[in-house]
């Protein structure tokens, strides 16, 4: 078992207006302080000229005119970086290469430095603890009883992320973080 205490990490989503991983379009963060969800936040942000494919928006609901008054990534990132990574090195992803790609190919295109992170991949290790048919984020929750928000944006994606690799924790003595 583990020490609620040492348990302080951010989950992270991101959501994409095309196949792009730079077109970041919403960025949700679930806190996890002592063990325990602290916060959860969400920002809107306009992709790069504000394009969308049809697709994406099919996916999680966010369209052009969500974001055309939306700050940059540039933006919402420096505010992440200011009030929380003096705090956390580590974040939490349902599917990190995904996810830590759309930080990437973002910070690329913005020019921003990125600090070294810890990643630690939920899908990962439900693959490898339990033994559903799907390992999706939202049958994972659904399956076992991990309270769900909206499905495909970015804050509730990231608490519902938050959550899952916290039962994760609980369900196995082998896993260490």
């Amino acid at each position: 078992m583990y020490d609620k205490s040492d348990i302080n990490f951010i989950a992270i989503d991101f959501e994409t207006a095309t196949s792009r991983r730079a077109s970041i379009c919403e960025v949700g963060i679930c806190v996890v302080r002592n063990g325990e969800v602290a916060e959860t936040r969400s920002w809107l942000v306009r992709p790069e000229d504000n394009r969308y494919q049809y697709w994406n928006i099919k996916v999680h609901g966010i369209r052009p005119q969500d974001t055309e008054n939306a700050p940059d990534f540039r933006q919402v990132w420096e505010e992440i970086e200011r009030t929380y990574l003096d705090e956390f090195d580590t974040f939490v992803a349902h599917n990190v290469p995904f996810d830590r790609s759309c930080l990437q190919h973002s910070a690329e295109l913005y020019r921003i430095h990125l600090p070294e992170m810890k990643w630690i991949c939920s899908l990962q290790i439900a693959r490898r603890i339990y033994s559903f048919g799907c390992n999706s984020l939202d049958y994972l929750c659904k399956q076992l009883d991990i309270k769900q928000g909206m499905h495909h944006r970015a804050g509730d994606d990231a608490e519902m992320c938050a959550r899952l690799f916290l039962r994760e924790l609980e369900s196995t003595e082998t896993f260490s973080y």
